[in-house]
Parts: C-alpha cells; structure tokens; sequence
C-alpha cells in the first residue's frame, strides 16, 4: 500500500533530523520529554500519512469525481509512569466530535503530540471519451442515429430487388448439357460444358474463376475474376473488386467473335442503411454515345425500402431519360416489390410458406412494346430424397418444371426439365449432369 509521510515543525532543532520513515508515536514523545527536562526549546513535530485506501470511506466512490478524504486524529500523551495515554477523535452522530479513552494510565502528563491519519480514496476512473470522427461521414450517416437506433441494415443491390422472387421460377433448359467442375485450389476453379442443342448450335465453353482472401459474406469474396470462352471465340469476363469496405467496383466485357460488343463499368457505394451505384454502358467517345445508369436505396424502417432508378441513353440522332422508382417491403415470410415508372412496371411477391415450399409471382407490363405478362412459379424442397421441384406458369400458355437430384456420397447432381408452350405448339426438354 503507498504511503506518503508529511512532516512539519513549527520551528525546526538542530538536534533533530527529518526521518527517512515512519516514526513510532510513542518514542517520538519519549523524545520531546527528554528535551522538555533538559530544557529544550519547545517544538511541535507533526506527522501526517496519507494511504491510499479504497475501503475506507462509507460513501461509494464516485465516477470521475474528486478524491475521497478520511481522517483519524490520535492524542497521545505521556504520562509520569512512562506509559502513553491515547485519546481518538471520532464524528459522533450529532455531528460534534468525541473522545475515545485508551491505553495506560501515568501521572502528569508533560508532553502531548497529535498524530493525524487522512486516507486518500481516488475516485473510480472514468472510460476514455472517444470522439466518432465526422469528416468522412455523409449527411444521412450523421443524421441517421435514431434510424440505426432502430436497427437498420444496409439494402443491397437494386438489381437484387426481386432476386429472391426469380429464383423459384426454373431456368430454361433444353438438350443434353455436361458440366464438369474442377477446383485446383482455394483460389482457383475450372468448368467445363458440353452442350448439345436440338434447337442451337452446339457448342464447348471453358470458364475459369479466381477468388481472392477478402471475404464479406458466404457469397462476396473480393477480388473475382471470371472468365468464360466459347469455341467459336467469344469472349465474356468480369472483374468485381473491393476498393474498401463500402465501395465495390465491377467491370463487364463482352466479344462477339473479334468484335466488342459490351464493356461496362459500376461503382457501388453501400452506406449503413442505403446503397448508391453509378453504371456505365458501352462508352464510346469517337461516336459519342454513352449509357448512364443510376440508383438508389434507402432503408426507412427495418420492414420498408424505397429508392429510385435513373437511365440517361445517348447515340446518334436519339437521346432520352427514364425514370423509375421503386419500393421493397419485407415481412416475416413474404417480400412484396414494385418498380414504377414512363417505361412500365414490374411487381412480384415472393411468400415463403414453409421450409419445403416457396412461391413466387411475377407481374411484367412495357408501356414501349405495348406487352403484359404474368407468371407464377413455386419451388419443393425435398432434403430427405435430396430433390429440388421448380415448376412455372405464365399468361402466355408456357408451361414447365425443372426437377434436380443429388447422388450422395458422389459429387453429381442430375436435372431433368420439360417446358411446353400451348400457344405456340413448342416443346422441348433437356437433361444435364453435373460433376464436382
């Protein structure tokens, strides 16, 4: 326990030499009894210790407040028989101080001293303050407290608005498809598919895919590059890349052949509850045409998202704006969207009735082509037999199910899909097997 000792005389001796410790009360007043008979001069020597004593104080301490103070005053005087007699002074309940009794009886006291005890409680430390540093803050982030009070998340893509709708409806299949995945490494993975059409071109496609260590979700790994390459020459690669946490980038290139016919550019920014993203299509200075592309998300409540699209499309002889906005509600088990806007509308509703079945309904209107369509499509899950149903109807008589098997322990999974236009009096089937 740290002790400080402060010494103080009234007027100092030259027979007397401040002590490098603690001096015993009792020899300390021998001593000036001594120098009373020897006929000394008269000095007061007083000693003051201060311990730093958490326990001593009944009050509780107090958070970044100021030190606590105790004190204990000690009378000790001698006695003509050599022993001390001792006399403590205590805060009484009235509040005036009293005295305490002790120690040995003497007669005639010729010396008294005063020994005072204060124990110093420091005050419970305060945590650090630490500032939220606002420079680098938008406007909605330093105003959006009582929104992330409320626990809002950030809303992702707006192409992932009806993402969880459109993966109940089944995807259009037809001929025999092999796929053969192979994994060289952590980072690295090659496929290979054949396909054989009765209604296309046959046709070979190599596709190669690196990921990088950046990994925000099961699904985001940054930086990915993909590439895919066909037998006739065309080319189709992406490039997604994480610039830092909240900004991701993503280029897109397309070849027919030797020509080019897509190369586009995004820049995505994903705030705490809202996203913004800038798109640029097919840019070509020389002919002066140019595709922009902007959204926005913006959380509102935990359950609701609304946001808005802009398209800007230039070329030659032709210019225009379209604008559209959107609007996202998510509940427990369903998810209702809507986009609006001059070009048309698109509404679907996704409900999830229990962990085998899911819905979807999709609703599609283009005010340009002058075209509706409605479809409706569900999902089975069978994780017993490891089987998957996807089955879809539409407004224009198209009918079809896709239905896929895995073989465990083996590393194969086997589709099956049939899809009939009554309409149109076309059907086609197909079947795929893929490896890895």
């Amino acid at each position: 326990m740290p002790v400080l000792i402060l010494t103080i005389r009234r007027r100092p001796a030259p027979h007397l030499h401040r002590p490098a410790s603690r001096p015993d009360p009792a020899r300390l007043l021998d001593q000036s009894a001594r120098d009373q008979r020897a006929g000394g001069r008269k000095e007061a020597v007083g000693y003051i210790v201060i311990q730093s004593q958490p326990g001593s104080v009944s009050a509780p301490p107090r958070r970044g407040g100021l030190w606590s103070l105790t004190a204990t005053n000690r009378f000790l005087k001698e006695g003509g028989g050599g022993g001390a007699q001792e006399r403590r002074t205590r805060g009484g309940e009235d509040g005036r101080p009293h005295q305490d009794q002790g120690g040995g009886r003497g007669g005639g006291g010729r010396a008294e001293g005063l020994l005072s005890e204060l124990f110093l409680t420091p005050p419970v430390p305060s945590p650090p303050f630490q500032p939220i540093p606002t420079l680098w803050l938008s406007p909605l982030e330093k105003g959006g407290g009582a929104r992330r009070a409320e626990g809002l998340t950030n809303p992702g893509s707006f192409d992932e608005l009806h993402r969880k709708c459109k993966d109940v409806f089944p995807q259009q299949m037809e001929g025999v498809k092999l796929i053969i995945n192979k994994s060289l490494s952590s980072h690295f993975q090659v496929s290979h598919t054949v396909h054989l059409s009765t209604i296309g071109h046959s046709g070979y496609h190599l596709n190669t895919t690196y990921v990088g260590d950046q990994q925000l979700s099961p699904t985001e790994i940054f930086p990915t590059l993909i590439g895919d390459i066909s037998n006739v020459g065309s080319l189709s690669a992406q490039i997604l890349h994480l610039i830092t946490e909240r900004i991701r980038t993503k280029a897109i290139f397309q070849t027919q052949q030797a020509k080019f016919t897509t190369w586009q550019f995004d820049a995505e920014y994903r705030g705490g509850d809202y996203t913004t993203t800038l798109t640029l299509g097919n840019p070509d200075l020389i002919s002066e045409s140019v595709i922009v592309v902007a959204h926005f998300l913006q959380s509102m409540t935990s359950r609701l998202v609304l946001g808005g699209e802009l398209v800007y499309h230039r070329r030659a002889g032709e210019e225009g704006t379209i604008v559209t906005l959107a609007g996202k509600y998510t509940a427990l088990k369903w998810i209702a969207t809507l986009n609006l806007g001059f070009g048309g509308a698109h509404a679907s509703y996704y409900h999830r009735a229990n962990d085998q079945i899911q819905l979807g309904v999709e609703f599609e209107a283009n005010t340009r082509l002058q075209d509706t369509s409605f479809a409706f499509g569900y999902q089975l899950n069978l994780p017993e037999a490891n089987m998957t149903f996807k089955g879809l109807l539409d407004s224009n008589w198209h009918v079809g199910a896709v239905l896929e098997k895995k073989i465990p322990p083996l590393p194969v999974t086997l589709a099956l899909g049939a899809f009939l236009n009554h309409w149109k009096h076309r059907f086609h089937c197909g079947f795929s097997i893929i490896v890895g």
